[in-house]
């Protein structure tokens, strides 16, 4: 009973809070009025309702009781690193055997191959170069290429479930079954992407991105639940710790904030020049160059390759790589997302585009010449600030296993610590706080924040 009265206060206390700010009561007033962006907030609400209701409808011909809370395939999951860490991010939808149950993660996997390919292929690579039609086109590969990963993951999904919980399958696992169920996935799948692409064009955020948040959020009560649970179950003094790890994991949000917003302002002076009466350029200006570029992709693509060893189930390779506490686990998760860091902000931050850029309009950066002394000057500070963002984000890509390891901290809440959940939580709050401050702010209102105001709103 103490736990779940500890849970109940700390909501009412964050419900009393919001509803004592009053600025933040003006603000969701200012928001009604704005109908073009209430709509869109509606709109993505409503959406991702359908999202939530759809993790929760079993394939059928699969037992849901022998699913559910409690039962030993549910215990195995919150035991299993790789397979716990695939449902946090279908929120729930995985462990449910639920048509949502491979989520966007195969259509994510599809869209790294794809950006490989571009770098690799000459053929990808000019799409990349045609403008929204190159767009278009990369989109398109992205979903067959999603389809075909589908199949593959499919199967595989239905084969281990049937491996965990034989008992759950009412008509058995026969070739009809498998091919039935793995159509109904992959029909779950693209039913998700187009729920995302719809929500990028007339909702407000990032679709796939809002998606991905919500199935992580939709997971914290359990998690909270469950780790004051742990709590209460042990010896006395469990009060302190459960409060120590509330204020650490404040902390470590606070931090991560930090790594995301933080920026090395460039300055560029742009030449005067006279129009008729009126006079251009003549001001300075900055490049943001952000420290952590690469955002959350690094940890996605590093997590991705971990999945590997699971492949190579019963050799001393996968025990090696089968925890998530272990050592070697996360020197290599370390490893390749400081890797991976450096790799795709060299995709996404080209200096000789900006530089080229920089000398056709006017501009150049005060103390450096145009041309190749400043492409190199863009690229060595670029080298120096992904440095210290590359060894940060390895550190919050193994947070969960080092909350695991020596504040034993439950599984699913310590995935709230660090990793994939808290990259994706923070940054797509903040782009999706950006888009609705710059609604507000076009109608001349107050924007969300009128103190630590969101990055980039002046």
């Amino acid at each position: 009973m103490n736990q779940y009265l500890v849970v109940g206060i700390v909501f009412i206390v964050v419900i009393a809070l919001l509803a004592t700010n009053k600025k933040l009561v003006e603000t969701l007033k200012n928001i009604y009025k704005i109908e073009e962006l209430r709509k869109r907030v509606l709109y993505t609400i409503g959406l991702l309702l359908v999202y939530r209701l759809g993790s929760f409808v079993v394939i059928p011909g699969i037992n849901p009781n022998a699913l559910g809370e409690g039962s030993a395939y549910a215990s195995q999951l919150e035991g299993n690193g790789l397979l716990g860490l695939l449902n946090v991010f279908s929120g729930g939808a995985f462990g449910n055997a639920a048509i949502f149950a491979l989520g966007v993660m195969p259509y994510i996997t599809a869209s790294i191959i794809i950006q490989l390919m571009g770098m690799m292929i000459p053929y990808f690579q000019k799409m990349q170069k045609e403008g929204e039609s190159g767009r278009r086109k990369m989109n398109q590969w992205t979903r067959f290429l999603t389809i075909g990963v589908l199949i593959l993951q499919g199967p595989a999904y239905i084969a281990n479930l049937y491996h965990q919980v034989p008992g759950a399958f009412v008509y058995g696992n026969t070739f009809g079954f498998i091919a039935y169920a793995t159509t109904i996935l992959i029909a779950g799948t693209m039913f998700i992407m187009w729920l995302g692409e719809k929500i990028t064009d007339k909702g407000i955020g990032n679709g796939i991105s809002l998606i991905i948040m919500i199935g992580i959020v939709a997971r914290l009560p359990h998690a909270l639940l469950a780790e004051v649970n742990a709590r209460f179950q042990t010896a006395s003094g469990s009060a302190i710790m459960l409060i120590l790890e509330l204020v650490l994991l404040f902390l470590v949000f606070m931090a991560t904030i930090a790594l995301v917003q933080a920026v090395r302002k460039v300055p560029v002076q742009y030449a005067k020049r006279i129009v008729g009466n009126k006079q251009y350029g003549g001001v300075r200006q900055y490049i943001p160059l952000k420290m952590n570029a690469a955002n959350v992709m690094p940890i996605i693509f590093a997590q991705a390759l971990m999945f590997i060893p699971a492949l190579f189930s019963g050799t001393a390779f996968a025990a090696a790589f089968s925890s998530m506490t272990g050592f070697w686990y996360n020197f290599t998760l370390a490893v390749l997302v400081i890797a991976f860091t450096y790799f795709y902000t060299a995709i996404i931050i080209n200096p000789q585009m900006m530089a080229d850029d920089m000398k056709r309009n006017g501009g150049f950066i005060p103390g450096v010449k145009p041309g190749k002394q400043t492409v190199n000057y863009i690229d060595t500070i670029m080298t120096r600030i992904t440095l210290p963002g590359s060894f940060f984000l390895a550190i919050v890509a193994i947070l969960p296993a080092l909350a695991m390891k020596f504040l034993g901290i439950q599984q699913s809440f310590a995935y709230f610590y660090g990793g994939t959940s808290l990259l994706i939580m923070v940054g797509v709050v903040l782009d999706t706080l950006k888009q609705i401050e710059s609604y507000l702010l076009m109608r001349h209102y107050d924007g969300l924040m009128k103190t630590g105001r969101i990055q980039g709103r002046h």
